[in-house]
């Protein structure tokens, strides 16, 4: 029996992937399909990195092809490429960073930093160029969380180089100053702040840049909706009513100036004894998933309160780059590739393959 392309495209199709929440040829993530005998050779570009991801998805797909006939053989080439997504209307995109992510919350406390980080690790697991940017200009927590202290070199003595730990780009204002000076200053001098640390940071080759901002929704918030381009946004909250409030804030905020909200991610779902294994839900139970449905966004994934997470930050260890292969450090892998995913499905931006018109006077 003779398999055609339509069959396997038809086969494909019935899987629905679980980031992208849509099947592949949906997704226009098939390349080519050709047929050769009995072998069936498969090629899939995704638009978020799958280095982790795709022998997983190559099984799958292998167990879907080869139910259409005796004797099939199944061969696929996945790749993972990510492009520049659209911004809002007016910011000027950077030219080393392919998709901005602002990390938000509405509440301190919720473990947004912890959140960012291990996010941004995970993303890197996968097999993205990564980097972060600590927008908390009062309280920076990045240098200490990724163990990336020290001041940054200046080669032109106009812009900074990114300190690099665990593979990935930061920077801080905290990398400037010493970490028990209090940053005394009023809104214009931290939204100043904030962009040169943004614009005079040389930046290398970046598929998401990470921003972990500060709670609220004030100055920060403002400057980052209104100058820099941002390609989604996640927000953090822990089950707890009163955290959901502010969470919807943030949510809201980034609506009303045309940011995408890529999701909810529930932090401190759970707690699980480490003596006798009995989960206690501390903060309450299913307030991320409710305001993820009243909203009409993903809940991206249930993070637990969990001791090693917090000793690994503390000590600028983080769970995932340490304990690659622990429970914690999977669940923030899935919670990465849903933000890639659901990313991926955004507009791309063409911007930068037209030319620049320049109108002079002859």
């Amino acid at each position: 029996m003779s398999v055609t392309q339509e069959q396997v495209s038809a086969a494909i199709a019935s899987i629905i992937n679980p980031y992208l929440g849509i099947d592949l040829v949906a997704a226009g993530a098939i390349n080519a399909i050709s047929i050769e005998g009995n072998l069936v050779r498969v090629e899939i570009e995704l638009g978020f990195p799958v280095t982790r991801y795709a022998a997983e998805l190559e099984e799958t797909l292998r167990s879907h092809i080869v139910t259409l006939g005796d004797d099939i053989t199944v061969e696929c080439d996945i790749r993972g490429k990510v492009a520049a997504h659209a911004v809002q209307h007016g910011a000027k995109r950077l030219n080393e960073v392919r998709n901005i992510i602002a990390i938000a919350s509405g509440k301190g406390g919720v473990g947004k930093s912890t959140t960012a980080t291990n996010l941004a690790l995970a993303l890197r697991d996968e097999g993205a160029s990564v980097a972060i940017l600590d927008a908390d200009i009062y309280g920076p927590s990045q240098p200490r969380m990724l163990g990336a202290q020290g001041k940054p070199e200046s080669r032109d003595g106009k812009s900074m180089e990114p300190i690099v730990s665990y593979g990935i780009q930061s920077m801080s204002i905290g990398n400037l100053i010493e970490e028990d000076t209090p940053m005394i200053w009023r809104g214009p001098m931290v939204t100043g702040a904030l962009e040169q640390l943004l614009n005079d940071t040389n930046w290398s080759d970046i598929d998401y840049l990470v921003i972990d901002l500060p709670p609220g929704t004030g100055d920060i918030q403002l400057t980052l909706c209104q100058k820099i381009p941002v390609s989604g946004a996640v927000i953090v909250t822990t089950p707890q009513d009163i955290a959901l409030l502010d969470a919807r804030k943030a949510l809201k905020m980034f609506e009303k100036v045309d940011v995408p909200v890529l999701g909810v991610i529930e932090n401190m779902s759970v707690h699980i004894c480490s003596s006798c294994g009995n989960e206690d839900h501390i903060f309450g139970a299913g307030g991320g998933e409710s305001m993820a449905q009243q909203y009409g966004v993903d809940l991206l994934g249930a993070l637990p309160l969990d001791t090693e997470i917090r000793k690994g930050m503390d000590g600028g260890k983080p769970v995932v780059a340490l304990q690659p292969d622990s429970r914690p450090s999977q669940m923030y892998r899935e919670i990465a590739r849903r933000v890639g995913g659901k990313l991926a499905l955004r507009a791309k931006d063409y911007s930068a393959k037209f030319p620049n018109i320049v109108v002079q006077s002859t």
